[in-house]
C-alpha cells in the first residue's frame, strides 16, 4: 500500500522518470549521497537498494552518490531526488531540475583493492586506477575503509607510496602559474596554536616570492589555519578569483575544499581521522599530492617532534624526512624538511580568535606577541626565502626579520586580508568568548611538561573551533616556575553547556605537569 503526501504526490506516477531535482540540506562530509523515496516509481521499477551506488545525470551532468531510501515526504516526495550538500554542488544544478538515476557502474579497480587487503604489493597503475574510482565516489564507506586499513596494516614501501602520491596528484585540477619558483609551507600537524603560516605568507610574499597557501580546516583540532584565517578574512573563494589574487598580492591564505585539488585526498581523509588512521605512507600522499597540483615547486616541510606530538622521537622523524626526500624527488618537487620542537602549544591561543590575536601582535611587533610564534616564524620564512636563487645560505632568517621588524609584512598581509575580503577585528580586544574560568597549579613547582592533546581536547570541549570565540589562552609554558593556585591557563566558552564540558575535562587532566626542574623533558631538533 503506497503513502501519501499531503499534496498527493506520493502514488503511482504515469512518468517515473525524471525527477525533480531537490537540495537535502544535510552536511554528509565528502560523501555524496541521494535521497529517494520508497514509493518512488524508479525505486521499485530499477531495484534499487539502499547504500547502493547510483548515477545521477542531466545536461551532461553526472555524479555518483550512494542512495539513502526515506519514508518522509518531507525530506523528499515520489517525484523528487534529493541530493547532500555536497553532492549538489558538484551536480551544479537548479533545485527542481529534471534528472534521472540509474545503477552506477561497478568500480573497475576493486580486484586491486581485494589483491592489497590481502597484503599484496601494488603496481602504479593499480592505484591509479584505485584513487580514479576514490576521486569519482565509486567506492563504498566500507570500501574505502577497506583500502585504508590495507595500506596502514602493511605499510607501503617507498614504490607504493610514490604511485599513490602519484596518482593522486594526477586526478582533479592541477594549477600551473608559470614561474620558476612557486613556494609552500606544510607542518604534518598535532601542535595546538602554530599559526605559523600565517606569518611566513606574508614575510615571503613580500619578498616577492609567489607563495599560494591553501589551508584547512580543522576536523578534529580546535583550529585549522583556514578557521583562524577566516576570523580576519573571506577564505572560501572560487578558483578565478584566488588566481587574480594570488598573481597580484603573491600570495593568499584560503581553504583548499573549493579548489578541487587531489580531490581523492578529501575522500581518504574523510575516512581516514574517524579512524585515527595516519600512517606515514598516506600522510606523505596526501601532502605531496595537494602540494604538486596545487603549483607548488619547492615545499618546506615541518615535522614537529615531542611526547605529545604526532612524531615522538628523532629517529621516527628521519624515518619520515627520508620518505618525504624520495618520494618529492621522484616527482621533482624540490623539498627541504625541519625538524622543530613539538614539547608544547606554539604561541598563546588555542582557537580562532586567540589564535588571530597572536598572529596580529606578531606582525604588530607588539611587545606581547609570544616570542616562541614569531621565533618559529622566522626561522621557518628564512628558510623559504633560502628557495630563491638571490639569497644566500644562512641569510634567510636576517631577512625575514627584517621584512617583519619592518612593517613590510604587516602592510603585505593588510593587503591580502582586503584582497580576500576583510573583516573587522581588534585583536587589542578580539571578541572572546563570554564565559571562562581559569585552571591552576595545583602546587609549587616548574611547569616540566604540557600534553599538546589533551590541552587540544579541552579547547575542543569549549567549543572550538565552531565557536570562533571559544578555546584556551596559555598564560604559563615549559619552565615556568608556579606557585599553588597560580592560573596555568583561561578557558573561554560561549555556552554553559561547553564551559562544563572543558570544566570536566580539565579536572580530571589539565594536561600540565609540574615538579622540579630536572623532570623538564628534553628534545634535541633543528629549532
Amino acid at each position: 500500500m503506497s503513502r501519501s503526501s499531503p499534496s498527493g504526490r506520493c502514488g503511482k506516477t504515469d512518468s517515473p522518470s525524471p525527477l525533480a531535482l531537490r537540495r537535502v540540506g544535510i552536511d554528509t562530509y565528502r560523501e555524496n549521497v541521494a535521497y529517494l523515496h520508497r514509493e518512488c516509481e524508479p525505486y521499485r521499477a530499477e531495484g534499487f537498494q539502499a547504500l547502493a551506488k547510483v548515477e545521477i545525470s542531466a545536461n551532461g551532468s553526472r555524479i555518483l552518490a550512494t542512495l539513502n531510501v526515506v519514508d518522509d515526504t518531507s525530506i523528499v516526495d515520489c517525484q523528487q531526488l534529493g541530493l547532500s550538500e555536497d553532492a549538489f554542488t558538484q551536480l551544479g544544478l537548479e533545485e527542481g531540475h529534471p534528472v534521472t538515476i540509474s545503477q552506477a557502474e561497478p568500480a573497475q579497480s576493486i580486484p586491486a583493492l581485494h589483491r592489497k587487503i590481502a597484503g599484496e604489493r601494488l603496481s602504479h597503475d593499480d592505484f591509479g586506477h584505485i584513487v580514479q574510482d576514490i576521486a569519482e565516489h565509486r567506492y563504498s564507506k566500507i570500501e574505502l575503509t577497506a583500502f585504508v586499513v590495507a595500506c596502514n596494516q602493511v605499510e607501503l614501501d617507498r614504490e607504493e607510496v610514490f604511485y599513490l602520491t602519484s596518482a593522486m596528484s594526477k586526478v582533479g585540477r592541477k594549477l600551473d602559474w608559470n614561474e620558476y619558483t612557486v613556494v609552500d609551507k606544510h607542518c604534518i600537524g598535532g601542535i595546538p596554536g602554530n599559526r605559523t603560516s600565517m606569518l611566513v605568507v606574508p614575510i615571503v610574499a613580500a619578498h616577492g616570492m609567489l607563495c599560494p597557501k591553501t589551508s584547512s580546516r580543522a576536523i578534529t583540532s580546535p583550529a585549522g589555519t583556514a578557521d583562524t584565517m577566516e576570523v580576519l578574512a573571506t577564505v572560501d573563494m572560487p578558483f578565478s578569483e584566488l588566481s587574480e589574487l594570488v598573481r597580484h598580492q603573491r600570495g593568499c591564505l584560503v581553504w583548499g575544499g573549493t579548489t578541487d585539488l587531489s580531490p581523492a585526498d578529501d575522500v581518504l581523509i574523510s575516512v581516514e581521522r574517524p579512524l585515527s588512521i595516519d600512517s606515514p605512507g598516506q600522510m606523505v600522499a596526501s601532502i605531496l599530492s595537494k602540494k604538486i597540483a596545487a603549483g607548488s615547486t619547492h615545499l618546506l616541510l615541518d615535522i614537529p617532534i615531542g611526547p605529545t606530538a604526532k612524531v615522538r622521537s628523532m629517529p621516527e622523524a628521519l624515518r619520515l624526512r627520508k620518505l618525504f626526500e624520495f618520494v618529492a624527488g621522484r616527482l621533482g618537487l624540490t623539498i627541504d624538511v625541519v625538524i622543530t620542537d613539538g614539547r608544547q602549544p606554539i604561541g598563546n591561543g588555542i582557537g580562532p580568535v586567540l589564535e588571530a590575536r597572536d598572529v596580529m601582535q606578531v606582525l604588530e611587533n607588539h611587545p606581547q606577541a609570544p616570542n616562541d610564534l614569531r621565533q618559529k616564524a622566522l626561522r621557518l620564512a628564512g628558510r623559504m626565502l633560502e628557495f630563491d636563487p638571490d639569497v644566500r645560505g644562512g641569510d634567510g632568517y636576517g631577512i625575514a626579520r627584517d621584512i617583519l621588524e619592518s612593517g613590510r609584512a604587516l602592510h603585505k598581509m593588510k593587503a591580502i586580508i582586503e584582497a580576500q575580503g576583510r573583516r573587522e577585528f581588534d585583536f587589542d580586544n578580539p571578541p572572546l568568548a563570554p564565559l571562562s574560568f581559569e585552571v591552576v597549579a595545583e602546587f609549587d613547582g616548574t611547569v616540566t611538561a604540557i600534553d599538546n592533546q589533551q590541552v587540544a581536547r579541552i579547547a575542543r570541549l569549549a567549543g572550538a573551533p565552531g565557536s570562533k570565540g571559544a578555546g584556551v589562552d596559555m598564560l604559563e609554558k615549559l619552565g615556568a616556575t608556579v606557585t599553588r593556585g597560580q592560573p596555568l591557563y583561561r578557558v573561554y566558552a560561549a555556552y554553559p553547556t561547553e564551559l562544563g564540558f572543558a570544566r570536566q575535562a580539565a579536572d580530571k587532566n589539565n594536561g600540565y605537569s609540574i615538579g622540579p626542574p630536572d623532570q623538564l623533558t628534553h628534545v634535541f631538533v633543528e629549532f
